[in-house]
């Protein structure tokens, strides 16, 4: 990896209770920044990977939501950020089937909002887009090699792939029309030990642990059939810092540029685990999407030559710290347990 190395900038973070804010905000941190993470106010705590970052005096939580443009305006009034960047949006593509208008509104006009709040208070100010695979839909199959890069055409499947191709539209609106440093970064499956136990990646190694330690029997899925091209979280944010340093802003892909299915991610953990997939596996309906997209596979050779970013864990590397850190996490013997969160990066 590479990367210009910083002290006394100030970066903004929405979403940065998620998988990526978490990351990109340890990556921030150990770069000298102050790091200001938006949060939205919950009756519920959502806020439980940011306790590996509590201890450091640069990182400052307020409470603001991308749907509400005087929220996110009175943040980057008072912190005065080098850097914005907007992670928060409702990510889960089969809940935004569920919730469209909730979907819509945070993440795409969120990303108008994060866009105008700056034009309104600090034009200089350096904007990252979090852009998905997802926008590109069942494009790549009209491809000639398969393969999909920043000028592949998106054609969207899901209310969630809508949204993100709005908010990569308007930034780079705003880019234009305006002159500001606006960067959509789009990245492909991107995968930790703090993804969001919803997603399915996260979904198998929590049940395969569960499963070994006698916990439950089975482990339920949808289409096992679907590709992805599926990378490690740590790798992806320290592409987003790269991005917003360059003399320009630009769009990059962000991508492994290796596919799996997902019988073949689940396959790998249970050999991790030393399970029978064929004992352990059921189909579930309601896991299935109204439409789903059968292949991503990115080329990032655009982010790899003027970035000089590679992604340094492979497939097997991933499998294998996903299934280290919930084989720990879901163990019923504490001191099996608490060794879990050597297992995050």
């Amino acid at each position: 990896m590479t990367g210009t190395e910083a002290t006394n900038k100030t970066a903004i973070i929405t979403g940065v209770t998620g998988q990526d804010g978490f990351y990109l905000s340890h990556h921030l941190l150990n770069l000298g920044y102050r790091v200001v993470g938006v949060r939205r106010r919950t009756s519920l705590p959502n806020d439980a990977r940011l306790r590996f970052l509590r201890g450091s005096p640069n990182l400052h939580v307020v409470h603001g939501d991308v749907t509400d443009l005087s929220s996110i305006q009175k943040i980057i009034r008072e912190f005065r950020p080098d850097e914005f960047y907007n992670l928060g949006a409702q990510s889960h593509v089969a809940l935004s089937w569920e919730y469209p208008t909730t979907t819509a509104e945070i993440t795409g006009l969120g990303v108008l909002n994060c866009l105008e709040a700056i034009r309104r208070e600090k034009t200089d100010c350096r904007f990252y887009q979090a852009g998905s695979s997802e926008q590109f839909g069942n494009s790549v199959a009209k491809m000639s090699n398969g393969i999909l890069n920043e000028d592949s055409p998106m054609e969207p499947e899901s209310p969630y792939a809508v949204a993100k191709v709005f908010g990569h539209n308007i930034t780079q609106c705003y880019r234009r029309s305006f002159d500001m440093y606006a960067t959509c970064g789009i990245l492909f499956n991107h995968e930790s030990p703090m993804r969001g136990e919803e997603f399915v990646t996260r979904k198998i190694t929590i049940g395969l642990a569960r499963v070994h330690w006698g916990l439950q029997q089975y482990v339920e899925l949808g289409n096992m059939d679907a590709c992805r091209d599926w990378g490690f979280a740590k790798d992806y944010v320290q592409a987003m810092h790269i991005m917003l340093q360059q003399e320009k802003a630009d769009d990059f892909v962000i991508s492994t540029g290796v596919t799996h299915s997902v019988k073949e991610f689940f396959n790998a953990c249970c050999a991790w685990f030393k399970l029978d997939p064929y004992q352990v596996y059921k189909i579930n309906p309601k896991f299935m999407r109204p439409k789903d997209i059968d292949r991503l596979l990115g080329d990032s050779t655009k982010a790899r030559s003027l970035l000089g970013w590679q992604s340094d864990c492979n497939f097997e590397n991933l499998v294998n710290k996903m299934c280290q850190y919930d084989y720990h996490l879901q163990s019923p013997e504490p001191s099996v347990l608490c060794k879990a969160d050597q297992f995050l990066f």
